[in-house]
């Protein structure tokens, strides 16, 4: 009996995790959850200070004397968190690490999620425009893996019935 629960504790455990969010439950508690995206793209001065979670594509990432700088494309998420692979977006933001990270891991076409406080506005060269960039001074950051895709893995035919496959179908069978 004792080990029946054990056991089952245990799974309801791991299912509990599982389902945990990638930014903490302290960083969490301090976002408004009226302050969207395009609110502070728009002014990102007003909303100085005020703690955001968003997530997106890295465009670029480099080392500066600072920290690590991220561009980030802003994408919607799914039910949990994770930035959605869809055409669109409503602007890209500028993640300031205070730390070192290694730009060849937080790469072009990763997704990530960072939590941290809008800083300020900044303007620098995109192509051949100047662009807008709201900056957050990064307190969490998440990188998430890849997906994986499961096309490749097994021949088309593993999926269909046996009589489906050779030499079931030829003709003189």
């Amino acid at each position: 009996m004792f080990r029946r629960i054990s056991l089952l504790c245990l799974i309801l455990g791991l299912l509990v995790s599982g389902c945990a969010p990638v930014i903490s439950q302290h960083i969490r508690q301090q976002v408004s959850p009226d302050l969207h995206f395009r609110d502070v793209v728009k002014d990102p001065d007003f909303y100085r200070g005020k703690m955001v979670i968003w997530s997106g594509v890295i465009v670029k990432s480099e080392n500066l004397r600072d920290g690590t700088l991220i561009e980030v494309l802003q994408k919607p998420v799914d039910s949990v968190g994770r930035p959605l692979d869809i055409d669109k977006s409503e602007g890209r933001f500028l993640g300031m690490y205070p730390g070192y990270l290694d730009t060849a891991i937080y790469s072009k076409n990763r997704l990530i999620t960072v939590a941290g406080r809008v800083k300020e506005k900044r303007v620098l060269p995109l192509g051949e425009i100047e662009y807008s960039y709201p900056l957050i001074t990064v307190e969490e950051i998440y990188l998430w893996k890849p997906a994986r895709d499961y096309r490749g893995d097994y021949p088309y035919w593993w999926y269909y019935p046996h009589w489906w496959r050779y030499p079931y179908w030829h003709p003189f069978y």
